[in-house]
């Protein structure tokens, strides 16, 4: 079988595991101002992508994709830990846990899953995303570096998604931004790849307090 249906299939937008209903703040960053048409955009997924995920988010997502596809199961179980500390906010907890139960009951329905996998996923009552990421990719073969371009791919998808819908922002003005944000995205997964486990952390207090101003928001489109 061609491993591209497998991983297009995990980093499809039609995945159903809700990963359309949350902006990770961009709405709030639209909202106020910060971000208000192409340039503003691309500095802000910019800055999230090198100064955030590539030093927190993608790396502690690729352990948890090379622990799954090792079976090493202590290892998975204290990245899931890790994981669940991490999430600074209300809403960014509610959105990891919210998506990781849907990929639990996804991949629970599915004959992919292999016996040791289903007993470990079985034993966490609430998983959250990067453990059903990892899950999923070894039920599907998918090798942890694809895996990880996989989620960094699916999470820039969405976030141009959120200012089609926030900004008048069209189809071919995102894709422009597409083709200016890929090598970054690139340089994102290097970096994620490269970086010492000991060295995992950021401190994205801006993205934390648009989360929370969020919460509050009066109206809004996204969850998160």
């Amino acid at each position: 079988m061609n491993p591209a249906w497998a991983l297009l299939r995990l980093a499809s937008p039609q995945l159903p595991i809700g990963g359309y209903s949350y902006s990770q703040g961009l709405e709030m960053a639209v909202d106020n101002g910060r971000v208000s048409d192409s340039d503003s955009a691309r500095r802000w997924i910019s800055d999230q992508l090198l100064l955030n995920l590539a030093r927190f988010d993608a790396p502690l997502l690729l352990a948890h994709c090379v622990a799954a596809a090792e079976e090493n199961w202590g290892e998975l179980l204290q990245r899931c830990e890790e994981h669940r500390a991490s999430r600074e906010t209300r809403e960014l907890h509610q959105e990891s846990r919210q998506m990781g139960y849907s990929l639990k009951q996804l991949l629970n329905g599915l004959p992919e899953l292999d016996a040791p996998a289903r007993a470990f996923l079985e034993q966490r009552p609430e998983p959250h995303l990067a453990l059903g990421w990892a899950l999923a990719a070894r039920a599907w073969t998918i090798s942890p570096q694809d895996a990880l371009a996989a989620w960094l791919w699916s999470w820039l998808e969405n976030q141009l998604a959120v200012l089609m819908k926030t900004l008048p922002l069209g189809q071919q003005a995102a894709q422009r931004l597409t083709s200016e944000l890929l090598p970054l995205l690139q340089e994102a997964q290097q970096n994620a790849t490269r970086i010492n486990p000991e060295h995992y952390g950021s401190a994205a207090f801006g993205l934390s307090l648009a989360c929370m101003a969020h919460e509050r928001q009066y109206s809004r489109l996204f969850r998160s």
